[in-house]
């Protein structure tokens, strides 16, 4: 089927309209080309540290070899629960030259769902910082793990603080483990094969790399497969798209959104690794202190994020005081959610260079919609189709036809990176994958420049007394409040209206706003069933690992409270 691509003229300058063809080639090749031709050059910076392509390589073959050893072959899954890390990515690579597949888990998974993925996903290796091997240990009766690797976060510190984190913190912080027998450190495997030659398992570029665990649009956690060459793809969409504004060889990337989550993994890893720019690892992406340090200290031109960290920065008092600290960011990138306008103008006016909106999903390998970067920014939109990825709008529905300019229905996506399927659940890909076009399950609307405005979900939409309301259409209201720092905006049930409009608002430092307030203000701007019938001030919005706030919980949490049952 052929769509028309009215976004394409809307491209900055130098972005080019198709990348095809596409290199037959993965991740792994890239870093490998990189060390044999600029050996030294920085791959990564990692605490004060800073990791040369040349060892990224070795380091990566080494374990490699010893993977193979142990028993991992082609196409077995390796589990891995690590933060951002020097070994994180060091074993991602060590995994793909086996011919195996990394799962990057939560390392905040409880036991149960630690235990829940594991089966899922049929892993008999797991790689696990050591903070997270009790966790390991305890659910290893309940799966088919078979071999586990532990490795101290302190192995890739500078020698100084390696030091200082094995007298303070190592014990303290439960970092400091016995190793059961028949368990592995991850640097003895290293040292068994230092200086070991490259012997990649031949692995076609169509192979599975990936699994990435989604609720899709049902929102049982599903296997996302996604292939080596789904990750090039998107890095080298991504890398044409900051080309306009970063500089090869000078400009560094920040890698603090989880690589368990697609936004780092499927992202700015490869975005990174594909354009050559270096990487600033950071460990815990809710550590500002760190995230500042780094920013200070290595004066990266990338932030990626998610519009509460964008809102957490504006109000931390570092940043506060010293104004200039962010002076080198010359891009940022909001995912996840919808980005507010005043955060968007805030923080463009604090850094001095753009933030753009991106929109992506984990079955999309996520490079889908951005922003231009230069041009045209349309308030509200989350930008454009990147290269070679198509956007269509259809009947929410009957999920057929195409919607013209304006209309609201589910959006559509076909790009050479969407997802292979849903890991032995053909049910559930069959739901989602249909004639090469992916259903989202958003709602959403093409203006006539082919930018797309994400409505919301489908399973989001509120639905007061017959009316639909878009949370997202109140948010954007209650968020200019002046006394409002954040808000989010769902269904609850209602017994007059079946739904009802609620508001979940936190609120600045020092301001205080009555709730008849709030909505006597909301009247200027919303049609009288969009205006919150009920509206509750807390402390803090509950939110994932990437800063995403849950509104499912919210939602939950009234219901309890009520005695009532959510949708």
């Amino acid at each position: 089927m052929t769509i028309a691509r009215p976004w394409i003229h809307h491209y900055d300058k130098g972005v080019p309209h198709t990348l095809e063809p596409y290199p037959e080639h993965s991740l792994v090749d890239i870093v490998r080309k990189r060390a044999s031709e600029h050996p030294e050059t920085p791959a990564m910076h990692f605490k004060g540290r800073e990791l040369s392509c040349g060892l990224i390589e070795r380091e990566s073959n080494a374990l490699a070899e010893s993977l193979k050893e142990l028993g991992v072959a082609s196409g077995d899954r390796v589990a891995m629960l690590m933060p951002n890390s020097p070994q994180m990515i060091i074993g991602e690579l060590a995994v793909w030259k086996t011919g195996a597949i990394v799962v990057p888990l939560n390392p905040l998974y409880t036991e149960n769902e630690l235990a829940y993925a594991l089966n899922e996903c049929g892993a008999e290796t797991v790689i696990v910082l050591s903070a997270f091997y009790g966790k390991i240990k305890a659910v290893s009766p309940d799966t088919r793990l078979r071999r586990v690797i532990v490795s101290s976060i302190k192995e890739y510190l500078p020698p100084l603080k390696n030091l200082l984190f094995t007298l303070l913190k190592e014990k303290k912080d439960g970092h400091r483990i016995e190793l059961q027998k028949g368990d592995f450190q991850l640097q003895d495997l290293v040292r068994r094969h230092v200086g070991a030659g490259a012997r990649p398992m031949p692995v076609s570029h169509e192979a599975p790399a990936l699994f990435l665990f989604s609720g899709g649009t049902t929102g049982n956690p599903k296997c996302a497969v996604s292939t080596h060459s789904s990750l090039v793809i998107s890095g080298m969409q991504i890398a044409a798209w900051f080309s306009v504004i970063l500089e090869k060889g000078k400009d560094s990337i920040i890698l603090n959104m989880p690589l368990f989550h697609v936004y780092g993994q499927a992202g700015i890893l490869p975005a990174a690794l594909m354009g050559g720019y270096p990487l600033v690892l950071i460990p815990n992406p809710r550590d500002l202190d760190d995230l500042l340090h780094s920013i200070r200290t290595l004066r990266p031109a990338v932030l990626p994020g998610v519009p509460t960290l964008f809102t957490a920065l504006l109000n931390h008092p570092v940043v506060k005081k010293q104004r200039g600290v962010m002076q080198s960011i010359k891009l940022c990138v909001s995912g996840a959610a919808p980005l507010m306008q005043e955060t968007k103008r805030s923080f463009e006016e604090l850094t001095g260079g753009r933030i753009i909106d991106a929109y992506s999903l984990t079955e999309t390998t996520l490079a889908s919609t951005f922003t231009p970067i230069l041009g045209t920014y349309k308030p509200g939109s989350v930008g454009i189709p990147v290269p070679d990825v198509e956007v269509r709008i259809v009947d929410q529905d009957t999920g057929v036809g195409t919607l013209g300019s304006g209309e609201v229905g589910e959006v559509l996506m076909r790009a050479p990176q969407l997802m292979k399927e849903y890991w032995q659940n053909p049910e559930e890909t069959a739901l989602v994958l249909r004639d090469g076009w992916l259903y989202t399950g958003d709602l959403g609307y093409l203006d006539e420049d082919g930018y797309l405005f994400i409505v919301d979900r489908k399973k989001d939409v509120i639905k007061p007394g017959g009316f639909q309301v878009w949370p997202r259409d109140v948010e954007e209201v209650i968020a200019r409040h002046p006394a409002v720092q954040e808000v989010s905006v769902a269904g609850v049930p209602d017994a007059y209206k079946v739904e009802a409009v609620k508001a979940w608002v936190v609120l600045r430092s020092g301001y205080t706003l009555a709730a008849d307030e709030l909505c006597d203000y909301c009247r200027k701007d919303l049609a009288a069933y969009k205006i919150p019938r009920h509206v509750e001030f807390i402390e803090a919005l509950p939110k994932s690992t990437v800063g995403k706030v849950l509104r499912r919980k919210l939602v939950e949490e009234h219901c309890k409270k009520a005695g009532t049952k959510g949708k």
